[in-house]
């Protein structure tokens, strides 16, 4: 199924990338590079570009 760009979810992502509202294209990104999505993150700690496990469980502090 192809994937199709999401206006109704708001992505919190601040940077630029031609991934922005395709969630599973962001999703399978990240995940190859073993990493998370900004919407796991909060808004403060979207912003460090940080998508590392130990940064998401900093944030979940």
């Amino acid at each position: 199924m192809p994937c199709k760009h999401n206006d109704t979810i708001k992505c919190n992502c601040t940077y630029a990338c031609p991934r922005r509202g395709k969630c599973c294209e962001c999703i399978a990104y990240h995940r190859r590079s073993e990493e998370f999505p900004a919407c796991f993150f909060t808004n403060e700690a979207e912003r460090m570009y940080d998508r590392s496990l130990e940064a998401l469980i900093d944030d979940r502090k």
